[in-house]
């Protein structure tokens, strides 16, 4: 405990007592032990013992809450002024950690917040009667406080301003009871003088004149102190740089305008929180929101808020639509509390702004928005008039006019498809009325009297709707779709009270339902929304409530509406109606079960007696034929009806179709679906049992026959046909696939059917030909159409489920790859229609074979160049946009190659290989002098050189070299310029900064002299680099310890690296030197082998020609590979740093001498010797050991 018990140096510095207990100020409120109530009166017991000692245990609690280590001795106190103090008290901050006790996170500095906020609450209400106003201690901590306020470092400025602000806050408190005991004291005085002159007590009057004096000095004292405070730090911090700070300001403020509203809630300081609205960090926002919010929910407070309303309204209504959704919802709940105190302060266009928010996707902001809207919309309805008409009416419910209300607002909105959204956003605030399904219903039935307005058809169809999507809610209890997170679990309050709302919608619609279907049943919106409804049954409550003649009914209007409905969502709800009641966990499956095979029966007779007719076909066959088959269809889409053989007579009359050339584009598309059906429903029967070879052969057939029908349909006439019967292919072959029998069902093997070639290619020309084409072409029949937007969407749409389709059968391997190409290749042009889906497809594809999809993009580019070549001819522009768009499409391609540079290694390398075998693929007819046909499309092979690592660019540059010809290389044409830019990118960081053994020292001293940051890249992405392309990992003999140099033969690099990443570089799969040459290799390792072969020969060469002391130039895969050369470990290329900090890709590591935390991190061990490829020589091994020394001195440094 604080106290005199208290040990205390001669400086002040508070210490320990002999059980370790806390004694300084911060560590009590900070440990919380002890009530704050006790820890203020031991203070104040020590302020009037000692008040500067008191006070400086004071100032360094500010000082250590503020997470400063310093102390305020008692010498400084008395000596230094408060800015010298806080200058010192700055220099003891621990500088290696920014946090400070009001930042760090956890529960112990969470409630040492609290804990601070009330430590200083509790000391202005201990000393209000007495030291407060000494002018002495107020003064002191005011001064230090505004001191630090002002004071550079975060933790000060931040720590002080909220011990400033609770300071305020309490002064206002105590201000707030002078000013009552003020007007106390005044009444008793006025009471005791008004008294007659012989009852009067003047004692008591001068008692009471003395007693109101000391108030009004005691409140001019405390006035002045909150002025200091608020001109001194509020004004200052309420605009500062930390969001944190002004949040704390402006959340202050407003606990003093609605405590001391008298003093406060004035224009004066109302305009503090009207400009902070326009705060640029939401937090600030919303506390601005939410210290308005306290103020307008005080209905007598209105009046002094009438002039900030008008003046900050239209920004209040503005932030209703926040990014912030925090910030949103409160001001949209501002907003209600502003209509709720004054209709007449928001205008038509402010409401309007906040009623299209209850459909937006943020469930809190759209349940607001419904909580204004409730307020607006149902708030000054007359509830006696309401019962009044009802009665009249004979109506159960009042909420007759506030359902239409909703209705009409619903209409007005034109967001029909949003009902579900509505509903939801009004749930919270509007359950009684829109559980009224009594109500809602009787408007749906009654009959229309004189001189009441009536229903419109629209309005009840949006009535149906709202009604649909109220039972919805409340069967399910969860937000609709788009809307949460997801379902959550429900409390044992809400899973009571939607039991309760599925029995009272069950036994309400068991009756109402079939009226209903009655009433509407001609009506296809109508009857398909109110056929969703049993699907909310309690399907139970039909046999425990003994309500099988409703059930009877039901099933009878389905019946009507099947019959006479061909539109496709009305039947299909139908099917879900009768798949529904057919469950088998009711008693009343048999009822609905049998009822449903009738209505099969008859259209299935209906059905073959129309197909056996041998008589020409007139309009009614065609039209009873079509709205049989789309019965049929919608039902065998959810219902197993291959009891009725419907796949035969669909294949017939398929067959007949197509043998004579002409029937209806809808009969063939139902047609085809219907036998679609069909045979899904005889896989799940095979797949599900135990079948039999017959069974497997039977449907093989059918399978087989079904997908040569759908293949002929692709050269149908009819577009829609033609469409049908592409989606269905593309499904079967993707069902029927390889992936059938996966899952221990090897058995299905019968069923798996590949497509050939033939198909294959029918299916892409049918993508080339339906979906990349211009949609103007497309929508050129149109034009004029009110809904031509819309049905621009539609066709969009089904174009991407065509594109879609075909990628699945690409990406899983039932259709060749190559086949990509021809979608890869249309990726820049149909960027905004198919862009996601072609991207994901190249992803897919990638992930099952990186090397076949890297030659598909090739073979794309490869397309596009050659299409141009046949519009252009030979003698290209390259500076044209066309060429311009495939260099562009290239760089895109190559952006997908990702960041790590090993694992697509081999697929880049094929990719160069193909691109520079098409350049070279046709000579030139003018000559061997003029360049290759095909030669301008090694620029946009450019585009992938950065994706080489630095070892393949020479393997690469390598291979370009078999096919040039000594003409070529010393050719500098323009025309030539191809050639010249893609020789230049492959030897960009390859051969380029590597010098000659005899290049003069002042160049190497130069080279190794060079900034660091300008080195070239070398850490795990480069594994083997130059090790794969040299020949030691051939050889028997192993390198020998840095101390004997012993140079390997013919070595290249060697890298820096730790043990575990060498050991997975050798181990790499794209080595394949050590591979014996009878096992097949790929093109990159062939390539390496050759170069090796051909540096061994030219060593042994350039050997040959040191004995005889002639000095030989070997060609090789560089020109200066005759002459030893070594890697300058200090020496960068540009282009090389340019190639590898691509797209900011994490090869970009400069390898500088490590420091002990790189070393720690990375494991780099030293490189003891020259990392270039270096001849067996002695002069070599020496110039790189002079070479390595004179390095050392600068890793020491680094070090």
């Amino acid at each position: 405990p604080m106290g005199v018990q208290r040990g205390r140096k001669a400086n002040g510095m508070a210490q320990q007592n002999g059980e370790g207990d806390p004694v300084t100020l911060f560590e009590v409120v900070k440990q919380g032990k002890s009530a704050m109530q006790s820890v203020v009166d031991d203070w104040i017991e020590s302020y009037k013992q000692d008040r500067d000692l008191a006070l400086l245990d004071l100032i360094n609690f500010f000082i250590q809450c503020s997470g400063c280590k310093g102390t305020v001795r008692i010498e400084m106190f008395r000596n230094m002024q408060n800015a010298e103090i806080i200058r010192k008290m700055t220099e003891e901050f621990d500088e290696d950690s920014g946090d400070y006790p009001l930042t760090i996170s956890g529960p112990l500095w969470k409630k040492f917040r609290y804990n601070f906020c009330e430590f200083i609450c509790v000391l202005i209400r201990q000393c209000q009667y007495s030291i407060i106003y000494d002018e002495y201690m107020m003064d002191t901590v005011i001064s230090l406080l505004t001191g630090l306020s002002d004071s550079q470092v975060r933790a000060f400025r931040h720590t002080s301003t909220l011990a400033a602000m609770k300071l305020m806050t309490a002064l206002v408190n105590v201000a707030l009871n002078l000013s009552i005991n003020q007007d106390n004291t005044q009444r008793q005085y006025e009471a005791e003088r008004n008294k007659m002159a012989g009852k009067r007590a003047n004692e008591k009057l001068e008692l009471l004149l003395q007693r109101r004096k000391e108030l009004q000095e005691n409140q001019d004292e405390i006035e002045n102190m909150m002025n200091s405070v608020f001109k001194g730090i509020f004004v200052h911090r309420y605009r500062d740089a930390i969001a944190e700070i002004r949040a704390i300001c402006i959340e202050e403020i407003g606990v003093w305008m609605k405590m001391y509203s008298d003093a406060f809630l004035n224009d004066s300081y109302l305009k503090y929180v009207g400009w902070t609205l326009h705060d640029r960090q939401g937090e600030v926002r919303l506390k601005c929101l939410k210290a308005l919010q306290n103020l307008y929910t005080n209905r007598e407070l209105f009046p002094k808020l009438e002039l900030f309303t008008n003046r900050f309204k239209d920004r209040i209504v503005s932030m209703t639509l926040d990014k912030e959704y925090d910030v949103a919802v409160e001001a949209i709940r501002l907003v209600t509390l502003i209509l709720q105190g004054s209709e007449d302060a928001l205008s038509n266009e402010d409401c309007e702004n906040v009623y299209h928010l209850v459909y937006s996707a943020h469930r809190p902001v759209a349940v607001a928005a419904g909580e204004f809207l409730h307020r607006k919309l149902f708030s000054r309805h007359d509830p006696q008039a309401e019962e009044a008409l009802a009665k009249r009416r004979g109506r159960s419910s009042p909420n007759g006019n506030l359902i239409r209300m909703l209705v009409l607002f619903f209409l007005e909105s034109e967001l029909h498809e949003h009902a579900a959204y509505l509903v939801d956003s009004l749930w919270e605030n509007s359950q009684e009325l829109l559980k009224d399904w009594e109500c809602m219903t009787e408007l749906l039935l009654e009959e229309p009297v004189q001189g009441e307005e009536v229903l419109l058809d629209r309005q009840e169809s949006a009535l149906i709707e709202l009604t649909v999507c109220t039972i919805r809610q409340a069967a399910e209890a969860h937000p609709p779709v788009g809307r949460g997170t997801g379902k959550r679990v429900l409390t044992a309050k809400e899973r009571k009270m939607q039991i309760d709302d599925k029995n009272k919608l069950t036994e309400h619609f068991i009756m109402a339902l079939p009226m209903l279907l009655s009433k509407y049943q001609t009506d296809a919106e109508k009857v398909a929304n109110l056929l969703q409804i049993p699907q909310y049954f309690d399907l139970d409550v039909y046999s425990a409530g003994r309500m099988e003649k409703h059930l009877e009914a039901l099933l009878k209007q389905i019946k009507f509406v099947v019959e006479k409905h061909t539109d496709t969502e009305v039947l299909e709800a139908c099917s879900k109606t009768y798949s529904i009641l057919c469950s088998e966990k009711y008693t009343i499956m048999n009822r609905v079960d049998i009822a449903h095979s009738q209505l099969i029966d008859e259209l299935a007779d209906l059905h073959n007696s129309i197909n056996k007719n041998g008589e020409e076909a007139d309009d009614d066959d065609i039209y009873n034929v079509l709205s049989t088959l789309r019965r049929l269809t919608a039902f065998h889409n959810a219902h197993d009806l291959t009891r009725w053989d419907l796949f035969g007579n669909c294949y017939r009359l398929l067959r007949t179709g197509i043998e004579q050339g002409s029937m209806p584009e809808q009969i063939a598309v139902q047609a085809l679906q219907c036998s679609h059906y069909s045979i899904l429903w005889q896989l799940v029967k095979i797949t599900e049992g135990a079948p039999s070879k017959d069974d497997l052969l039977a449907l093989r057939r059918v399978v087989k026959s079904f997908l040569a029908v759908c293949q002929q349909c692709l050269s149908n006439v009819n577009t829609p046909v033609k469409e049908q019967a592409f989606m269905l292919l593309c499904d079967l072959l993707m069902i029927f696939s390889h992936q059938l029998t996966t899952g221990s069902r090897e058995g299905l093997q019968p069923l798996v059917f590949n497509p050939d070639s033939t198909l294959q290619n029918e299916l892409l020309n049918f993508i080339l030909d339906h979906v990349f084409i211009d949609q103007d072409d497309e929508n050129q029949s149109m034009e004029g159409d009110e809904e031509d937007e819309a049905n621009k969407i539609e066709a969009l749409h089904k174009r991407r489920n065509l594109l879609a389709a075909f990628s699945k059968l690409i990406i899983y391997d039932i259709v060749d790859m190559p086949a990509a190409a021809d979608i890869f290749k249309h990726y820049m042009k149909y960027y905004n229609d198919y862009g996601d889906i072609i991207k994901e497809t190249l992803s897919k594809t990638r992930q099952t074979d990186k090397i076949l999809c890297a030659k598909t993009l090739i073979l794309s580019l490869q397309q596009l160049f050659n299409e141009l070549i046949q519009d252009q001819g030979p003698n290209l522009d390259r500076t044209s946009s066309h060429v311009s768009g495939i260099k562009e499409l290239a760089r895109r391609f190559a952006l997908t190659f990702g960041l790590d540079q090993i694992k697509t290694r081999e697929a880049v390398a094929t990719l160069h290989k193909d691109g520079i075998e098409f350049a070279f693929k046709y000579q030139n007819p003018k000559g061997p002098e003029y360049p290759p046909a095909n030669l301008a499309f090694l620029e946009v092979l450019c585009e992938f050189s950065s994706k080489l690592l630095r070892q393949d660019k020479k393997t690469v540059h390598s291979y370009l070299e078999k096919f040039m010809t000594e003409q070529m290389m010393e050719r500098r044409e323009d025309i030539w310029l191809p050639l010249i830019s893609y020789r230049n990118s492959l030897l960009t960081g390859g051969d380029e900064d590597r010098m000659s053994i005899t290049s003069s020292s002042s160049s190497s001293k130069a080279g190794s002299i060079r900034s660091k940051k300008g080195r070239p890249p070398l850490h795990k992405k480069r594994i083997e680099e130059e090790s794969v392309e040299g020949s030691w990992m051939m050889r028997n003999d192993t390198l020998q310890t840095p101390g004997a140099l012993q140079t390997p033969q013919l070595t290249s690099t060697v890298l820096r690296e730790n043990p575990r990443q060498a050991a997975e570089h050798l181990s790499e799969p794209v080595v394949f030197l050590s591979v014996s040459p009878q096992l097949q290799m790929s093109w990159l390792g062939q390539q390496k082998m050759e170069e090796v072969n051909r540096k061994e020969r030219t060593a042994m060469n350039y050997m040959k020609a040191r004995s005889g002391g002639v000095r030989q130039t070997v060609r090789g895969l560089m020109e200066d590979d005759a002459e030893p050369i070594f890697e300058d470990v200090m020496m960068s290329s540009r282009g090389q740093l340019e190639d590898m900090s691509e797209e900011f890709e994490d090869t970009m590591v400069i390898d500088l001498p490590p420091s002990r935390n790189r070393r720690e991190r990375a494991e780099l061990r030293p490189d003891f010797f020259d990392s270039a490829a270096m001849i067996e020589d002695e002069s070599v091994r020496l110039y790189s050991l002079y070479k390595y020394i004179i390095t050392l001195p600068c890793i020491k440094f680094d070090e």
